[in-house]
């Protein structure tokens, strides 16, 4: 007998079709596999053939050289995935040869490839009836996410940390197939938590008494995020930057602010917000809530290329609008007189590609016109400047670069409860309509039933979920009109709507009292979220005085993207924005965005355009941009020459500029100039 078989350490036995795989083993290492078919004798069940297999023929060997192999190894190994009836027989012809075998689990997918992999339930994953490997386990969840299609990096990683946890391959399968297994789409918990902070009373406000007797008949105390920045000189003209969690105050400590500086006689109120559907919403909720005591306007532009001032009364004590609108009434050389208060809500915007560098630019701009006219005018002493956000990763940096005092506030009313699957677009809607149902079929400690919000990335979007949801709900999108909007708030919030759903792109302002939020999509028209957008809409899950927790739900279509111009898919976003760290606020600029600025502040500021840009919050390269302008025509010397004003005052960028020049050469008509104009980026 050869050495090799004198050093047997295991052998192992497989049933496969009507015979069994023999796998012999040493150190570790498999030395050889055979087939071994068993026939009945009258002394029992004996081998009748063994074949050793060399890659894919085999070479017939004796018999007994089983048996010979059997007698030297150290054990002897029979699958559990073996029949009973086969165990017996293997068993049966053993014992007549007097030897010993354990049945063992073992992996079947090794097994059947003639490998020896004993598992347990603790180290293994099981696959229906069997147990597998994890090894196994990784290539078969390959196998099926394949099927699915694009389910790659942080997504696979996820699938693969889960089936290891839950040791069940069938049910990450049925994850992927949309299945709600709240054991495997709970990604994580975001804790309540209480930051103890003294309540100031209202009645120790010392306000206009008009603002006061308001505050007095509505609250006992001001909320922690409203106490620490009452302490810390709100009321004594000091500029701030609010950090906080959407629905724990903050845009009263702007109103605070604002009204009271407007009742004092120490200027009007600007409060400026991103989009013209918040601007349209907080107009409204200042008529509602101050009208009796101040007028109020509202200033957005239409467009980029009209502007409908129609409602705008530049001499009213709160102006609401748009940042562009208000830019625009400083780039045209509106007269807005003396501004006591200027509320920049959703400061983060800052960082953003378009919109942030025109945010800079206007903040710059806006303190410049102020400083200028406190400069010129007896009495008036500048603006107090209050900027929110709910979401800042850089809170310190920021505040220091506005020059304003940090107001942070990170308390969490209550407990976020995070979850993410996979389905298809289809599939969405029906995970989307079974979310519903359960929330809205359930009712809080506080007794309010439990509703949703659903965010999308179109208007058409939010119409078809809205239609095809079982319970009551309805769409809520900038392309409603004002009594449709105000119908659908006011039936969320008597409770006769189970569902809102919403575009990504109203999320800061939508303020409805729901408990569950659920993203059908990850992205803003063709832009994925980014993760300040994305914490601030899932921040809408859940409301102290209405439920015990908020629930988000994250719906992933693997391998899916918007639009040919982004980069990542669906999946891959996903585990960016539910891992990823808030992103730090600061402007950058690009050479289109700095000479867009500059002619900006070459047209309000004139030779001060230097200086205004110096004290914007990115470093814009004003020689540069000075160059450009003067090659470009649009100034001469410090003045915007009648194209540099046209181009400025619509908010056009030299590449749109170039193009609206090339078509009006061409004779083209206005239409198609516009949509040139609009859809240049999207090539």
């Amino acid at each position: 007998m050869s050495k090799q078989v004198q050093e047997v350490e295991t052998l192992f036995c497989h049933e496969t079709g009507g015979d069994y795989l023999v796998v012999v083993i040493r150190d570790g290492t498999r030395l050889f596999r055979a087939k071994l078919g068993l026939a009945e004798t009258e002394a029992g069940p004996r081998p009748s053939k063994f074949r050793v297999k060399r890659g894919s023929s085999e070479e017939p060997r004796q018999p007994n050289e089983f048996v010979d192999l059997a007698r030297m190894a150290e054990r002897i190994r029979i699958s559990e995935q073996t029949s009973r009836a086969g165990r017996a027989e293997l068993q049966a012809m053993l014992d007549g040869y007097q030897l010993e075998a354990k049945v063992v689990r073992t992996c079947r997918y090794c097994a059947s490839a003639g490998s020896y992999s004993p598992v347990t339930t603790e180290t293994a994953v099981r696959d229906g009836s069997d147990w597998i490997c994890t090894d196994c386990a990784r290539r078969e969840l390959e196998r099926q996410l394949s099927y699915v299609g694009g389910v790659t990096g942080a997504a696979k990683d996820r699938l693969e940390e889960l089936m290891l946890e839950v040791q069940d391959l069938e049910r990450i399968v049925n994850l992927l197939q949309g299945r709600l297994d709240p054991d495997l789409t709970k990604f994580d918990t975001i804790s309540a938590t209480v930051e103890d902070v003294d309540p100031v009373r209202v009645d120790t406000l010392d306000l206009n008494p008009k603002l006061q007797a308001l505050l007095e008949d509505r609250f006992e105390t001001l909320l922690p995020v409203q106490s620490l920045s009452a302490e810390h000189g709100l009321f004594e003209g000091d500029d701030q930057l609010v950090v906080s969690a959407t629905a724990t105050g903050k845009t009263l400590v702007g109103e605070l602010a604002g009204i009271d500086r407007v009742l004092e006689g120490k200027g009007k109120l600007l409060f400026l917000v991103p989009l013209v559907a918040l601007a349209n919403q907080k107009y409204e909720d200042f008529e509602a809530e101050y009208g009796h005591l101040v007028d109020v306007t509202i200033r957005v532009g239409a467009s980029r290329i009209t502007d409908d001032g129609n409602r705008f009364d530049p001499g009213a004590d709160v102006i609401v609008g748009t940042y562009e609108g208000i830019d625009h009434a400083l780039r045209t050389g509106k007269e807005m007189g003396d501004i006591g208060t200027v509320v920049i809500d959703e400061v983060h915007t800052l960082k953003e590609d378009e919109r942030g560098h025109r945010l800079d630019g206007l903040i710059s701009r806006l303190k410049y016109v102020c400083e200028e006219r406190a400069a010129s005018h007896e009495g008036y002493d500048g603006a107090q400047w209050v900027f929110l956000s709910a979401t800042v990763g850089n809170p310190e940096q920021l505040a220091a670069a506005l020059e304003a005092t940090l107001i942070e506030f990170e308390e969490r009313p209550v407990p976020i409860e995070r979850h993410v699957t996979f389905a298809s677009g289809e599939e969405k809607v029906r995970i989307e309509n079974k979310l519903v149902r359960r929330e809205f079929d359930k009712e809080s400690s506080k007794g309010y039933r439990g509703q949703t919000i659903i965010f999308t990335n179109s208007r058409r979007r939010c119409h078809e979920i809205a239609r095809r949801l079982e319970y009551n709900a309805a769409p809520y999108h900038a392309g409603l009109d004002y009594k449709r909007r105000k119908r659908v708030e006011r039936m969320f919030g008597e409770q006769e709507l189970a569902a809102v759903v919403t575009t990504a792109a109203l999320a800061a302002g939508v303020d409805f009292p729901a408990s569950q939020v659920i993203f059908d999509s990850l992205a803003m028209g063709i832009e994925w979220l980014s993760v300040q957008e994305f914490h601030q809409m899932l921040g809408r899950a859940g409301r102290p005085d209405y439920h015990d927790q908020g629930m988000v739900y994250v719906l992933v279509e693997p391998d899916c993207s918007y639009h040919n111009s982004m980069e990542m898919t669906e999946d891959e976003v996903a585990f960016t924005l539910l891992k990823g760290e808030m992103e730090s606020v600061m402007t950058t600029y690009d050479e289109d965005g700095a000479i867009e600025e500059t002619l900006a502040n070459i047209t309000v500021g004139g030779r001060r355009a230097k200086r205004l840009n110096d004290r914007m919050l990115g470093d814009v390269p004003t020689k540069h941009a000075l160059g450009k302008l003067l090659q470009y025509e649009f100034i001469d010397g410090f003045e915007p020459t009648p194209l540099g004003r046209v181009i400025t005052e619509h908010f056009l960028n030299p590449g749109e500029s170039f193009a609206l020049l090339d078509g009006i050469r061409k004779d083209a008509h206005p239409y198609d100039l516009v949509a040139d104009i609009e859809l240049r980026d999207e090539y």
